[in-house]
């Protein structure tokens, strides 16, 4: 998941003051764009040495990161990130609901939760999951609902079988997580791993029933 931000984390060891000028050389941002999310808010105004000058430190290095990653990663909006950084910027917002919020964002979430379907309550009664709304627990319930409608049948098995695997994934995945102190960092890492393992999920189900239909219908050609 990280493989996005380890240049940032050797920039997070830098302690000096920085210019605008070192700040953009640094993190690889334009001055223009870092001027940009200034204007915006999005990026904390630096510590003023002189009217027109001011010193950048590791939490811009930092936010820089963070808007960079949900913009060129996750392809969020400009209006998304400003949001989600008031979430990360308000301490009374708990790291579990910036989790869940974070993820509402990138799955994008609808905007009303429909009653679940007897496969999601099985689902959760299977691996013990929390009975608790979540906007993860309605978007499942509304991808569901949209394969019913396209006239797929999506047996429990199958289900279950996708659940099993997600649910080590998501073990190794938020022990990272768990790990990192900062909330910018913690945002990031939730960001990019839900858009990155679910490229990577559907990857691997395609190269599966790739090699599946090898097995089965290589030799047609040849009889």
């Amino acid at each position: 998941m990280y493989i996005w931000i380890v240049a940032a984390d050797l920039l997070s060891d830098e302690e000096h003051p920085m210019q605008l000028n070192e700040l953009s050389a640094a993190t690889g941002v334009s001055t223009a764009s870092i001027k940009f999310y200034l204007r915006e808010g999005l990026l904390p105004r630096g510590d003023e040495i002189h009217p027109t000058r001011a010193e950048y430190g590791p939490r811009h290095t930092e936010r820089l990161e963070l808007i960079t990653g949900l913009r060129s990663v996750v392809g969020l909006r400009i209006d998304q990130i400003r949001s989600l950084i008031g979430l990360i910027d308000d301490p009374a917002v708990t790291r579990l609901e910036l989790l869940g919020r974070t993820q509402a964002m990138v799955l994008g979430a609808p905007p009303q939760t429909l009653p679940d379907l007897p496969l999601v309550r099985e689902l959760l009664d299977a691996y013990s999951w929390p009975d608790v709304p979540t906007d993860a627990r309605a978007v499942l319930n509304g991808t569901l609902r949209e394969m019913e409608a396209m006239g797929l049948s999506v047996s429990a098995d199958v289900v279950l079988g996708y659940a099993r695997a997600a649910d080590q994934v998501a073990k190794q995945d938020l022990g990272v997580v768990f790990d990192e102190k900062s909330r910018d960092r913690t945002v990031l890492a939730v960001a990019v791993g839900v858009r990155a393992y679910g490229k990577l999920l559907l990857s691997l189900v395609a190269l599966a029933q790739a090699s599946r239909s090898i097995q089965r219908l290589g030799g047609e050609e040849s009889t």
